[in-house]
């Protein structure tokens, strides 16, 4: 019988040690921002019941929800009927009452309406967890992959969005990323654009169109817009609005005149005044705000504030992006609960951060000290010392005896171990062990005492 190529399910994949080194090194970065800020981590399960998720993501969102089959004789259970039909639509809530999640979004929802009287409002949680989608896999997307979401519900203080730019600067920062733009733009400005040129049926088209300026320009733009029916005047009244220029104020001032007449759009300018002078009261360390009237992400989704996040080092799409938005739980019967939040895309963050070497070198190792011996007596002396070094936190390991000290060498190098501590019949004699930096190549003769000093320094 031939054996089987043993492989993974496409738009999935294995990580090494030193992948998982540096994707932790991530997660430990945010997650600890996160919680600078307040936000209390929760999980969810892998598999919601597909009651919970079908319907929040529209026709599409739908179709790419993993579904999974009822256990035991499913089959038999389906009305023959609608067998002999073959349509899988009909029968796939009688095959199927679980899914793996889509998102953390929903799942959240559902556990705030779950909890409610658990929970104190506001509520603030992150949740760094993998979802699944059945898309189709290419560069960049997969079937499994993880999200980064931190949420609050139960506030409509716009100091929340305010705190949620600041997050963004602060974990980037962190992770090493020197030049990077958070965008922000609000959803009653973009209702306002349509207001003044009545077309409020239409937000939809004219967003679509806008937020297409960066890769299509101005004339691709109003092709566009014409194409989705607006007229010359129309087209005329937006150019103005979505070719703003200077700083952010300057921007929102051009903004009040030109939505003069709307007032939800000057309510959407006010809004991104009172995010701004927030902002103003408080330094960013490295990123650039910037008001951006094209910005249109989610827009079915948000009410209010939008957010994106793009770096300028390197040729990425967003790596991370957010808004806020009104009635989060209502599709589960607790209605008015307003939230706002935001996700960091960390396998783009990978990239970027790979591609720009930003991992501290220090990240890959696991181990830091391997204690190498000759024969099963150095294995015996060392025991107390590898004790006494892991009760010291010092990520230590011993290779068992029987393999030369070369090959033990070896093993250290390809682990990228900085310290190893040789043991042999003269060691025991004399009590100076062979201590050497495998970096460096400096060896020295020292009693472990001193080699335990010299490695909680």
């Amino acid at each position: 019988m031939a054996s089987i190529k043993p492989s993974v399910p496409k738009g999935t994949r294995d990580f090494s040690p030193a992948e998982m080194a540096k994707r932790n090194y991530i997660f430990d970065t945010i997650k600890g921002v996160f919680r600078k800020y307040g936000y209390q981590q929760i999980e969810t399960p892998a598999i919601e019941n597909l009651s919970t998720l079908m319907g929040k993501y529209g026709d599409e969102g739908d179709k790419l929800i993993f579904k999974i089959l009822n256990s035991g004789d499913f089959l038999s259970k389906v009305d023959q009927q609608k067998l002999t039909t073959y349509n899988s639509q009909l029968i796939t809530g009688e095959l199927s009452e679980k899914a793996l999640r889509y998102d953390l979004t929903v799942p959240f929802a559902r556990y705030v309406v779950m909890h409610q009287n658990e929970i104190t409002f506001p509520f603030k949680r992150f949740q760094v967890q993998p979802v699944w989608r059945a898309d189709r896999p290419q560069r960049g997307r997969y079937r499994e992959f993880y999200q980064c979401d931190a949420d609050v519900v139960g506030s409509d203080s716009l100091l929340n969005e305010a705190e949620f730019v600041m997050i963004y600067d602060e974990a980037l920062c962190k992770l090493g990323l020197k030049d990077f733009t958070i965008k922000l733009n609000n959803r009653k400005i973009l209702s306002g654009i349509a207001e003044i040129i009545d077309k409020n049926d239409n937000v939809i088209d004219l967003t679509v169109a806008i937020d297409k300026l960066d890769k299509i320009g101005l004339d691709g733009v109003i092709k566009e817009l014409r194409e989705r029916g607006f007229n010359q005047a129309d087209i005329e009244k937006i150019k103005p609005v979505i070719l703003l220029q200077g700083t952010n104020e300057m921007k929102l001032a051009s903004l009040r005149e030109a939505l003069a007449s709307s007032a939800i759009g000057l309510k959407g300018c006010d809004e991104i005044q009172s995010v701004l002078d927030y902002i103003a009261s408080c330094e960013l360390k490295t990123a650039t705000l910037e008001l951006d009237i094209t910005l249109a992400r989610g827009l079915n989704y948000y009410t209010g504030a939008i957010f994106e996040v793009k770096t300028n080092e390197v040729a990425m799409g967003s790596i991370g992006g957010g808004g806020r938005y009104d009635d989060l739980t209502g599709m589960f019967g607790l209605k008015d609960l307003t939230g706002a939040g935001i996700s960091f895309g960390a396998d783009r963050i990978y990239d970027v951060m790979e591609e720009l070497n930003l991992f501290p070198v220090t990240t890959n190792q696991s181990t830091r000290v391997l204690i190498c011996c000759f024969d099963k007596e150095g294995e015996k002396y060392a025991l107390p010392l590898l004790q006494e070094l892991r009760n010291s936190n010092i990520n230590t390991e011993l290779y068992p005896a029987g393999t030369k000290i070369k090959k033990q060498l070896e093993y250290a190098n390809n682990k990228q171990i900085h310290y190893t501590i040789v043991i042999g019949s003269d060691e025991m004699q004399s009590g100076l062990l062979s201590f050497k930096d495998m970096t460096s190549g400096l060896q020295e003769k020292l009693p472990a005492k001193q080699i335990l000093e010299k490695l909680i320094q």
